[in-house]
């Protein structure tokens, strides 16, 4: 009697089929561990087994308590301390961390969450990060600290005032003093152009009355560092043409425009809602000089340069903080945790697959 022939041995790539694993949605995690891939409890685990950020998470921890929103009209007073901590965790593995619905151990999760989101409001505006990063340099905030203190008080000395400015935009970074005089707010936002306004100490640092513009320019002239600094400005920061075209490159112009402040020569910003900025003087009463002082006037006030290279360094600054705002973004549910049918369309593909092969299979033998 003929035996009965055996059953087929699966040929080599079948058997290499079988060995391969099954794709599970595209080699993504499975929905369970990606809800707590970044959750606040397992990034706190993680700052803690690192002695700096253990260190700065436990010490923001007992900032926080005290951090609330500031009027507009009122300077946030929050210790360098809880601002380096602050800065600190950004690095960290607590930076975006999430909590989710039904989680365990969600109110927990929910503490750390509000921990890092209140630090936020230490970033409540451009010209308080720039003047918290002055803070935490050494040499700025030195420079800053001694400014402060001489244009403060009702009997504040003008020229004192003056020399301590003058220091501050000469030895302070550029990166620094720039970023702090010419931090962009928007338009709405009239605390923070009330801040800028107030960076150079505006009611120690200019005139109370409004002196003749010409009668600035006299004393400007008459001083060697001062003249110096004018002529300077006046070849950076020149339109060469009606269509604005300007003499120099904007940093040139900006430099020259900085190297004014603390000299008897000082600008500001004239409101809180725009970037315009003009000198605190008048052409009232210049007689037949009334042409020649509205142009030393209009060099500030109505100078292309200067504007298009201001509003230029503030896009910049804009710019320069606008990924570190989406990076310190805290989301507290997942879209994929608010749409439950989003996290099943990932097991379609591995469905799709694990048919196919098992066809391929069956037709093989």
């Amino acid at each position: 009697m003929q035996r009965p022939p055996s059953p087929r041995s699966p040929p080599p790539a079948v058997l290499l089929l079988l060995l391969l694993p099954l794709p599970l949605g595209a080699g993504e995690p499975l929905p369970t561990e990606r809800r707590l891939l970044n959750s606040c409890i397992q990034a706190r685990r993680k700052c803690q087994a690192d002695p700096t950020c253990k260190a700065a998470y436990h010490h923001l921890d007992s900032c926080t308590s005290s951090i609330s929103t500031p009027l507009p009209s009122e300077e946030p007073s929050v210790p360098a301390d809880c601002l380096e901590a602050a800065q600190q965790l950004r690095n960290s593995s607590l930076k975006g961390c999430t909590c989710h619905r039904r989680m365990k151990n969600q109110a927990t999760c929910l503490g750390i969450y509000w921990t890092i989101h209140r630090a936020r409001s230490l970033d409540w505006d451009l010209c308080l990060k720039f003047a918290m990063l002055c803070t935490l340099n050494d040499k700025c905030d030195r420079l800053r600290k001694a400014y402060g203190e001489a244009c403060s008080g009702p009997r504040c000395q003008r020229q004192v005032c003056l020399g301590q400015l003058l220091t501050f935009f000469e030895k302070a970074a550029e990166s620094h003093a720039q970023g702090m005089l010419l931090c962009p707010c928007a338009p709405t936002d009239r605390g923070c152009g009330e801040r800028r306004r107030n960076t150079i100490a505006p009611r120690c640092a200019l005139p109370s009355a409004a002196p003749s513009c010409l009668e600035l320019q006299r004393l400007c002239l008459s001083d060697p560092l001062c003249r110096s600094r004018l002529v300077d400005f006046q070849t950076h920061c020149h339109p060469m043409d009606i269509l604005g075209t300007c003499a120099t490159e904007q940093s040139r112009c900006l430099r020259a425009y900085l190297g004014l402040i603390g000299t008897v020569m000082t600008p500001n910003f004239v409101s809180n809602v725009n970037a315009s900025v003009a000198l605190s003087c008048t052409c009232q009463g210049s007689g037949n000089l009334q042409e020649e002082c509205e142009q030393l006037e209009g060099f500030f006030s109505r100078n292309p340069c200067l504007t298009e290279a201001i509003a230029a360094k503030m896009h910049f600054h804009s710019q320069l903080f606008s990924q570190d705002r989406a990076d310190s973004t805290f989301s507290v549910v997942e879209h994929q945790n608010k749409n439950p049918a989003l996290r099943s369309l990932a097991w379609v593909p591995s469905l799709f697959s694990c048919t196919l092969t098992l066809i391929l299979l069956l037709s093989f033998w």
